[in-house]
């Protein structure tokens, strides 16, 4: 069968139609938002206390209101310290910096030897409790741990500037994604 029409005002809109059908038809089969959590409405984020060895006086909490402001922006939950739908809570139980034996870049000297930079690593480690109060089932309770290499004449306040940032963004990711995309 072979059906044309001559009129193309008329075949635009048939075409246009039966997109807008099919997308309608998607949406109501799949969440675009990918978000397992359907009923929850309400969420509480206790702080997370910094109990690690180590004590980097700003990382519990930045890390709670970093954690919380993900929930909170990219997602439909709204905060509450009353009879939540979702708690998450835990504690930073390991913060270290430890020299790697791995090398970035090499300089040669002026009588031919070859010099080295060395690097530190950064380690992060953080406990979450999960508690799903509408669907219990999927409440967990989970260690989570990242880690930055960088070069080792980096400050303090550089490390803490900078490598804090980007694997304390690592972990809230993975803990995002846990709850969130329930993966």
């Amino acid at each position: 069968m072979n059906f044309k029409i001559k009129n193309r005002s008329v075949k635009q809109p048939i075409i246009v139609g039966l997109l807008l059908l099919c997308l309608g038809f998607l949406n109501s089969c799949y969440s675009f938002t990918g978000s397992s959590l359907t009923d929850e409405k309400t969420i509480q984020i206790n702080e997370f206390p910094n109990n690690a060895a180590l004590v980097n006086p700003t990382l519990s909490q930045q890390f709670s209101t970093d954690i919380q402001n993900r929930f909170l922006q990219r997602t439909t939950l709204k905060g509450t310290k009353e009879s939540p739908d979702i708690l998450v809570e835990g504690e930073i139980t390991d913060y270290s910096i430890s020299p790697t034996t791995i090398s970035s870049n090499t300089q040669s000297t002026s009588v031919g030897g070859v010099i080295q930079d060395s690097q530190n690593k950064l380690t992060i480690t953080v406990k979450v409790h999960y508690e799903n109060k509408v669907h219990p089932d999927v409440s967990f309770d989970r260690t989570y741990s990242d880690e930055a290499v960088f070069n080792s004449n980096l400050s303090q306040s550089d490390i803490e500037a900078s490598q804090v940032k980007i694997v304390t963004e690592r972990i809230i990711n993975k803990i995002f994604n846990d709850i969130v995309a329930n993966w």
